[in-house]
């Protein structure tokens, strides 16, 4: 009897056993599975800022490559547009100074429809300079939709008017002879009625 007791405890003591360590089995499996889901979520994170760093590049790298191309193309406008004011600028102020060396009072008497032939032709070139570089300017500035305003100039008598169209002229044409026409039909219907009125 006391050695059936002492088996029956022998195998108490051996499930004990077990089931403990069934139990610390069990533990550690808790663990690394709440490590391995930890793992997980740290990956899911790491991915989810590897797309982000990825779609971040591609735009970034797409918006800044269209950028340069774009400030670069703005940059050439402005050189260009700065080399044309610079000679723009040059030739304005060689034809000031042409401008203002002409002094009358040490003309020559003898040579004065000379000396202001001379006069009146550098004047014509300085208005002809001024409105070749104004409607230069004027044209970039319409197309950089950027305004650079010179005053006009006032027609000299060296210019030559406008040609005009063949449609112009006939309209001019038609000004000046209408009331020509009207008067010579208002006359015709005069002279009809009185000729009826006679017979």
């Amino acid at each position: 009897m006391l050695e059936l007791n002492e088996a029956d405890g022998d195998t108490t003591e051996q499930i004990d056993s077990q089931v403990q360590r069934a139990q610390e089995q069990l533990l550690q499996l808790k663990r690394q599975q709440e490590q391995i889901e930890k793992q997980k979520r740290e990956l899911e994170e790491l991915g989810r800022r590897q797309e982000e760093l990825d779609r971040g590049r591609a735009e970034m790298t797409d918006k800044l490559t269209r950028s340069l191309v774009v400030l670069e193309r703005e940059a050439y406008d402005a050189q260009k547009k700065m080399e044309q004011l610079r000679a723009t600028r040059e030739s304005f102020g060689q034809h000031l100074e042409l401008l203002e060396s002409i002094d009358a009072k040490t003309w020559n008497p003898s040579d004065l429809n000379k000396e202001l032939s001379r006069a009146l032709s550098t004047v014509d070139d300085a208005r002809t300079e001024y409105s070749q570089q104004r409607s230069r300017l004027q044209a970039n500035s319409n197309e950089e939709h950027h305004e650079v305003s010179l005053p006009l100039t006032s027609s000299g008598y060296e210019t030559p008017a406008p040609a005009n169209t063949f449609a112009q002229w006939l309209q001019i044409g038609l000004a000046f002879t209408l009331p020509l026409i009207l008067f010579g039909i208002i006359a015709l219907v005069i002279f009809l009625t009185m000729t009826r009125a006679v017979r």
